[in-house]
């Protein structure tokens, strides 16, 4: 009768542990069901699943193993598995998949310990836990720009508002973010990220430093405020904020330009998806002309935006066609879709006002930025502690994976 074993190995991390044991599995005609792998700092973790064919003698293959680990230094346990028990893992493994993404200036105990224990109260089994940032030094005055765990867990949560309400509380309360994907086919093949502009790429709203040039700032603020609260209909406050605007010497937008903050991480960001290939788009409410800056500062590769009227080197306090609102946000970006022969689930929306949720609802993942509360809330995913290439980890990237310092 044939025997299903589970072979536990554990000890300090050398060459050729794997190989000699499973060499001996392999004098033994053993079929290697599963096998995991893990090493921590100096220490190593090997799991294997493997069964024994019935003509096989297992107690002259334990004793060769328990033989070779003995050399090794290294500790081996044996566990049988009855044929039942196999067959109910197997059909664990049929069970939805998701990806936890943990990520902030510092993770703790405390953080970690938060986020399994949300897991467990929904009924989710945590199967495999890595770290994506670099390692952690502990010399004085070094450290990672970041520190990102990504987990992959098992199971169907009874109420999948509930957990994400969960999450979006415990992200709050400890001043870390955690993001809560399906892991399917098509979380490992996006192909293009669109961006808003204005307080998502930039650190600043582009309207509100027009203002400042023509001495209306605090006017036009107000209304940018109420706007991205959702207060106020997109289209009659840029309107009632462009009006104030009329008479500005359109020379001013150039100085404008040359001194827009980038976001922390941009650069950075923006490089990356260079070399992996991935298409850029900004849809932006703001204007084009500091949007096309951007595209050849960055590289991006659309810009879609509200054009500026300018009649005898004035602005006129009007667009020229029609305003890119909400709507118009998630129409342009269907448009690119389009346009790359890709499905809406392959493209990321990446904002922060109220007029982005369209465009991150359409998308595959839709990320609110340093959102506001009501957009953070009905965003699927929602980043506030890192810069913006933290999106890099939600990709599932390693820091040695971007060139990020280490």
């Amino acid at each position: 009768m044939r025997e299903i074993l589970l072979i536990s190995v554990r000890g300090e991390d050398r060459p050729g542990v794997t190989s000699s044991l499973t060499r001996i599995l392999a004098e033994h005609d053993a079929t290697v069901l599963d096998i995991g792998q893990a090493v921590i700092h100096e220490g190593l973790n090997l799991g294997m699943m493997v069964e024994v064919p019935a003509t096989d003698h297992s107690s002259a293959l334990l004793k060769e193993l328990l033989f070779c680990a003995h050399e090794l230094d290294m500790k081996i346990k044996f566990t049988p598995i009855s044929e039942q028990q196999y067959a109910h893992w197997v059909e664990q493994q049929g069970k939805e998949r998701y990806i936890i993404t943990i990520l902030g200036l510092r993770l703790t105990a405390r953080h970690i310990a938060g986020v399994s224990s949300v897991l467990a109260a929904h009924g989710l089994n945590i199967d495999i836990i890595h770290r994506l940032s670099g390692r952690i030094p502990l010399e004085p005055g070094k450290k990672v720009p970041y520190a990102c765990v990504e987990m992959s867990v098992r199971g169907t949560p009874p109420d999948g508002t509930a957990l994400r309400q969960a999450f979006l509380l415990l992200s709050h309360e400890q001043g870390i973010d955690i993001a809560f994907q399906k892991d399917d086919l098509y979380r490992r093949n996006r192909r293009v990220i669109a961006f808003d502009m204005d307080s998502t790429l930039i650190q600043t709203e582009v309207i509100d430093e027009l203002a400042e040039a023509a001495g209306k700032r605090a006017a036009v603020s107000a209304i940018t405020e109420a706007a991205m609260r959702g207060e106020l209909d997109f289209q009659q406050s840029l309107r009632k904020r462009l009006s104030l605007l009329k008479g500005l010497d359109a020379g001013t937008l150039a100085g404008i330009a040359e001194r827009l903050p980038l976001t922390d991480g941009v650069e950075h960001l923006f490089q990356t998806l260079k070399t992996l290939g991935y298409k850029t788009a900004i849809i932006s409410g703001g204007f084009t002309y500091f949007g096309e800056f951007l595209q050849k500062k960055l590289g991006v590769d659309y810009v879609f935006a509200n054009e500026l009227e300018i009649v005898d080197g004035k602005l006129t306090g009007n667009v020229v066609g029609e305003i890119v609102d909400g709507p118009k946000k998630a129409a342009c970006l269907r448009a690119i879709a389009e346009q790359e022969h890709i499905s809406l689930q392959q493209v990321i929306a990446v904002g922060d006002g109220a007029n982005d949720l369209p465009m991150l609802r359409e998308a595959g993942l839709g990320i609110a930025f340093q959102a506001k509360p009501l957009v953070k809330q009905s965003a699927e995913q929602s980043l506030s502690s890192v810069g913006l290439d933290g999106i890099l980890y939600l990709l599932g990237l390693r820091d040695r994976d971007t060139g990020r310092a280490m």
